[in-house]
């Protein structure tokens, strides 16, 4: 007796496979705030995704119709551990002001990413590539990130987040932040918010050539103004960085 074969299944019954969302630009609520997420680097024995297609994905995904947010949204953008320079950077801010999206932040794991970000005035928080956003506090006992150096004025509205120490080659203008979990050494003038020690430690040191800060912060204690009675002089002795007072 001869067993005949099953018929072929229809093509149009075959299951789709479901794209990687890894492997897409696609946006998010999270929290309240937009978020553009970009598909990682791979691993090192798959190819990484072309910019030229990571663009085409993020025009058609302003394109199509299936917004979920309002005129003037800020968007904070997830660029992970993938490499931007500053005119990709523009290049997606100028294609977001076209949609009437706002970038504000660039949350990332590459080094050459944040800088590239700071310099273009955009606030940054530069993370090791295994942090989350929704991610506990690390335990203590942790090695620090190695030292961001920023060659840039911090204008105002901009705020830099660092796992480690962050080294500023220029001003910090009223306005502008930086949150680091290591000692923030600023080779010009801070005039704005410096909190060194964020993850807890109360031995990190905050050091400018020149002190005027709106706020100082180490660990949980907060600094009073700190005023030199020389005004042409400028702070050297580290006791001038390191004391602060536990606000009332």
């Amino acid at each position: 007796m001869n067993s005949e074969s099953p018929p072929p299944t229809p093509v149009s019954e075959l299951p789709i496979p479901e794209a990687n969302p890894d492997e897409q630009v696609r946006f998010k609520s999270q929290g309240g705030r937009l978020m553009l997420l970009l598909p990682p680097e791979p691993e090192e024995d798959s190819l990484p995704l072309p910019w030229s297609e990571l663009w085409e994905q993020l025009k058609h995904r302003l394109n199509a119709g299936e917004r979920f947010w309002q005129p003037r949204t800020t968007v904070h953008l997830l660029a992970r551990n993938r490499l931007l320079d500053a005119r990709q950077l523009q290049a997606i801010a100028d294609v977001l002001a076209e949609a009437d999206l706002a970038l504000k932040r660039i949350y990332t794991s590459r080094r050459q990413t944040a800088v590239a970000a700071v310099t273009a005035g955009y606030s940054v928080d530069q993370h090791a590539p295994v942090t989350h956003l929704n991610q506990t506090a690390a335990e203590s006992g942790r090695a620090l990130e190695e030292p961001l150096y920023v060659q840039s004025t911090i204008r105002a509205g901009v705020e830099i987040r660092h796992n480690g120490t962050v080294v500023v080659l220029g001003d910090v203008n009223p306005g502008g932040s930086i949150i680091a979990e290591g000692d923030i050494l600023i080779w010009g003038r801070l005039r704005g918010l410096a909190h060194a020690g964020y993850g807890g430690n109360p031995d990190c040191r905050i050091m400018a050539l020149r002190m005027d800060p709106t706020q100082l912060r180490i660990a949980d204690k907060v600094a009073r103004r700190l005023i030199c009675p020389r005004k042409n002089i400028c702070p050297k002795l580290p006791t001038w960085a390191v004391t602060v007072f536990a606000l009332p």
